[in-house]
């Protein structure tokens, strides 16, 4: 069997087997894909981006964008390792989008709702005044239309490449929702992993109902920064979705494949709750 020795190996494709972060096991990337990203052996929900999840939970062919137009700047001319002008320009061509948010219009198992959904592939999901205003927007179009809101959260927090422009979001964005809810409107927060830092402690936050995805990481500080803060042990869990559910934080836990049929039942019962 020498003649084997010579033979020239054939490079292995790349992209065809992807990792899971929490278990570590080798999945086939089309049958991750195929199942959500949802890992076939731990069940962890991993990151989709915007498209992809207005895709699974948008009725076929029912999706209006709006806002699109609305493009971040760099009005502080901010540079760390690279200026921030070039940083969002290189998320825009692998993205393919302006920001790191899509919003518009939909229906959901036929039920009609403004959704804006926080995309962790464009810098993060990083919170910028794009994002803060394009919530906003989505949010005064609910009223004005008569509709209730779904807001899909992965972020990593307020974008610091903003300065105090980002911080002023998480007030906007809180101040709306408030009016909103003021006004007899209903809105959905549904965080996945991860939502963390800015986008945390403003609108993923003050929606009528609460929901995570199973296993999300959801918090402000990470838990490595508060450990090393307090310097004490955190609790086993501590910051995902099942710990945030036993002390309140989170009204449900909703795994990814029936999310669509518990958005719709929500509705159905603010729908009731409205006559």
């Amino acid at each position: 069997m020498a003649w084997r020795l010579g033979r020239k190996k054939k490079d292995m494709p790349g992209g065809l087997w992807s990792k899971c972060s929490s278990c570590g096991t080798m999945i086939y990337t089309k049958e991750l894909v195929a199942n959500q990203n949802i890992c076939t052996s731990c069940g962890f929900h991993h990151t989709l981006n915007a498209q992809r999840r207005m895709e699974i939970t948008a009725d076929p062919g029912t999706f209006q964008e709006y806002f699109a137009d609305l493009a971040p700047q760099d009005r502080l001319q901010f540079v760390d390792s690279i200026p921030y002008s070039e940083k969002i320009e290189k998320a825009q061509k692998k993205t393919g989008n302006a920001d790191a948010c899509l919003t518009g219009l939909c229906e959901v198992k036929g039920h009609a709702v403004a959704i804006a959904i926080i995309d962790f592939s464009f810098m993060g999901g990083s919170m910028g005044e794009v994002v803060g205003e394009k919530i906003t927007r989505t949010v005064e179009l609910a009223q004005e239309k008569g509709l209730p809101v779904f807001i899909f959260s992965a972020s990593g927090g307020a974008r610091m490449h903003e300065g105090a422009i980002s911080l002023m979001q998480m007030a906007k964005t809180c101040a709306v929702l408030q009016r909103f809810r003021k006004n007899g409107g209903f809105s959905v927060s549904i965080m996945t992993n991860p939502t963390t830092g800015g986008v945390t402690a403003s609108f993923a936050s003050v929606c009528d109902i609460m929901i995570g995805e199973p296993q999300a990481l959801i918090g402000f500080a990470g838990p490595r920064v508060i450990q090393n803060t307090i310097r004490q042990d955190l609790p086993e869990g501590f910051q995902r979705s099942e710990f945030l559910l036993e002390k309140g934080q989170l009204d449900m836990i909703v795994s990814r494949e029936e999310m669509r049929d518990r958005l719709s039942l929500l509705l159905d019962y603010a729908a009731a709750g409205k006559k």
